[in-house]
């Protein structure tokens, strides 16, 4: 497997070499125009991800059996692993209605972290009118759109499933209600605690607010440094290009996964606390 994935590489050097010069843009551009709409560089590689998971798993599952192939096997073995990290956290009562969104966001962005070390992504390109050198294609996830995109549709969806299987009541409570035991604590303590815990129910508003922006800038800053180190591995010593980007290629393997298995994660954590609470109490 190793053999083939550096013949694949080594194959496809001249591409990464001349890429190697500049390095991936901050911005994503544009390739091309449908009407007065602009497609980006970002934009294509997403598309033909998405198309890409689709069909791998439409192929490997085929036709979902009582007694499963290679292929449904693999798939349910992945989202056993899933299931047994994701249920603990969200809770029973929340874990069907949401694992599709935080298995789908995993495999997802976990797909677009390692799709710019595929070789010719973030490499092949064209040069245009004036002599600029512009990238075809380029990880999804290096572009600030669309992790941006990511973080709104994760935090949309928290916000249909806590209003949805909690409500606003249970909400208000969560986040501005007193947490002190009025047993504990006395009925005078109990009441000057009152403003402090509005205090902190405001604070933890702000934070809500500033949960895209730290999840979308996390996953950018990661995805986007991993592309400009590989890129400047290529120039930092001539003669030895072909070998000194290989243990950063391993490195972003396991940062691509890490940073999938984070955004998850972190999105989990958000419902858990929201609606998983109520079960500690049964």
């Amino acid at each position: 497997m190793f053999q083939k994935t550096f013949l694949l590489i080594f194959t496809f050097f001249p591409f990464l070499l001349r890429a190697a010069e500049g390095g991936v843009s901050l911005t994503a551009e544009k390739a091309f125009m449908i009407g007065d709409f602009p497609i980006t560089n970002s934009m294509i590689t997403s598309w033909v991800i998405s198309m890409f998971l689709i069909l791998a798993i439409r192929i490997v599952v085929g036709k979902a059996t009582l007694a499963p192939n290679k292929g449904q096997l693999f798939i349910e073995s992945i989202v056993g692993g899933l299931r047994d990290i994701v249920e603990p956290i969200v809770g029973k009562k929340l874990f069907f209605p949401s694992f599709w969104l935080l298995s789908g966001l995993f495999i997802f962005i976990l797909t677009q972290n390692w799709s710019g070390l595929l070789p010719g992504v973030g490499t092949i390109g064209y040069y245009d009118e004036h002599g600029n050198y512009s990238h075809l294609i380029r990880p999804g996830n290096a572009d600030l759109n669309m992790t941006l995109a990511l973080a709104a549709v994760a935090n949309i969806s928290w916000l249909y499933f806590i209003f949805k299987y909690e409500g606003l009541k249970s909400i208000l409570i969560h986040i501005f209600g007193n947490k002190a035991d009025k047993k504990e604590v006395g009925i005078y303590f109990f009441i000057g605690l009152i403003p402090i815990f509005i205090g902190v129910g405001l604070i933890e508003i702000i934070s809500i607010l500033f949960r895209p922006v730290s999840l979308s800038f996390r996953l950018f800053g990661n995805v986007f440094g991993g592309e400009n180190l590989l890129h400047k591995m290529f120039t930092l010593a001539p003669g030895f290009e072909w070998i000194l980007p290989v243990p950063f290629y391993f490195l972003e393997v396991l940062i691509g996964m890490v940073q999938a298995l984070v955004f998850m994660l972190l999105i989990a954590v958000f419902i858990g606390l929201m609606c998983n609470h109520g079960e500690e109490h049964h």
